[in-house]
């Protein structure tokens, strides 16, 4: 009991000092103020008449002094807080979980031997998918047939996002201490205890962190966490926050007969990315880059846009998530709505989502970019497939503006290490499956 007892007086005593620390300007103005005041009421008029006319200085001159001083101080109290990207980490599966198209084929025709058409219509789909031969997949999906469960989800969210925040601790030199905010976003996954307080738990976070878990918000989820953060950030001084984005593979494997539900066994893999977001001024000299601009277009409001991925059981009543025909259209439409508005801007380098090589098709398109512009998202798709929200802190229908604070330096770790050399890659061709 005197333990707990000192464990509570310490995180009030913490919570007092924080509390104190943000609000220190507040606390030194007001009894000066009050005592001037005080002071003042205290005076009759002739001794206020008498204090006026004894000082030698013009009125005008006072008050002009004062609204420049007043209009200066409201100005740099409202000024947004920079938000600087510090560092980011980015998960690899192991090798034991790669899935090269002839294993998934075959794969698919033994899982599926009553029906040789939908297996055929997978291949076709993985012929000019644009994806590579080491892109990964869940253990409980390579099963003959899948074994998706709920120990087998956690399982796969406690691999990425226990190994992405340990790279981005570790890059960084944050301590858990330090962490002042957390987002976890995973679309399809949303279980009890969240993922959110699956990290609080692993990492032993502070009782006071500002904790939220994000669902159902599909490949736009990251920027839309990102958004959350920079929010947060403009509120909480001095803090940092880590956002993990990731979207677990294990149940999202569909055994049914549905075309339009079985383009995700042929796009979506393992994928998840840790980033460190802060307000300090402190980290603005070690950070790698700075957010100038976040824009989000939502067309949830009509009603096809609404139904283009919907997560749903077929006929037959397996669960899966349909991608309706009409996606690209939405998605186009979206697309302008979003660019009228980040136009004008800019831009050296875009980063487009990796989501499958019509949906790169379409915004080199609309976009008019050249090859270059979207060779990384290309080379992305090749090498690790459409792992959607953590493949991209850059241009969707969310999008994020972010100014590169710093020459970066080759990285000595990542993903990319032990393969970058291979690439570009073509990905136009049509495989031979």
């Amino acid at each position: 009991m005197a333990s707990l007892s000192n464990s509570v007086k310490l995180k009030y005593i913490k919570l007092g000092y924080q509390y104190l620390v943000n609000h220190i300007l507040t606390f030194f103005l007001i009894p000066i103020l009050m005592g001037f005041l005080i002071k003042i009421l205290s005076l009759g008029p002739d001794q206020i008449y008498e204090i006026g006319s004894s000082l030698h200085f013009d009125l005008l001159q006072f008050l002009g002094s004062s609204l420049i001083i007043f209009f200066a101080t409201v100005y740099f109290m409202s000024k947004p807080r920079s938000v600087y990207l510090v560092d980011y980490a980015c998960f690899k599966p192991p090798a034991s979980y790669r899935v090269p198209h002839a294993t998934l084929v075959e794969h698919l025709r033994l899982s599926n031997k009553d029906n040789p058409e939908i297996v055929e219509f997978q291949r076709r789909i993985l012929q000019r998918s644009g994806l590579g031969d080491e892109t990964c997949l869940a253990p409980a999906n390579l099963y003959i047939p899948p074994t998706p469960s709920l120990e087998a989800s956690r399982a796969e969210a406690e691999l990425i996002l226990f190994s992405v925040i340990d790279d981005l601790l570790k890059k960084t030199g944050t301590k858990t201490k330090d962490i002042d905010i957390l987002i976890v976003n995973c679309s399809v996954v949303s279980p009890t205890p969240s993922l959110s307080a699956m990290v609080i738990n692993k990492y032993k976070l502070r009782s006071n962190i500002k904790s939220f878990n994000l669902s159902g918000m599909g490949c736009s989820a990251s920027l839309i966490s990102i958004d959350l953060a920079r929010d947060l950030l403009q509120v909480h001084p001095n803090s940092c926050a880590i956002v993990v984005s990731t979207e677990i593979t294990t149940p999202n494997y569909y055994s049914g007969n549905e075309r339009s539900m079985v383009l995700t066994n042929c796009l979506f893999r393992m994928g998840g990315a840790a980033i460190l977001l802060s307000n300090k001024k402190a980290d603005r000299s070690r950070s790698k880059y700075q957010l100038l601009h976040l824009v989000r277009t939502h067309k949830g409001a009509d009603d096809k846009a609404y139904r283009c991925i919907h997560e749903q059981e077929d006929t037959q009543g397996i669960q899966g998530v349909s991608l309706s025909k009409d996606l690209m259209l939405i998605a186009g439409e979206a697309l302008k709505s979003n660019i009228t508005t980040i136009g004008p801007l800019a831009f050296e380098h875009f980063c487009i989502h990796a989501g499958g090589r019509g949906v790169i098709d379409e915004l080199q398109k609309k976009l008019q970019l050249s090859a270059k512009d979207v060779e990384a998202s290309r080379m992305t798709l090749h090498r690790f497939g459409n792992t959607s929200s953590s493949s991209i802190c850059g241009f969707k229908c969310n999008s994020a503006v972010w100014k590169c604070n710093r020459t970066i330096t080759t990285p000595t770790d990542g993903p990319w290490l032990d393969c970058i050399g291979r690439y570009p890659v073509s990905t136009s061709q049509v495989l031979d499956l």
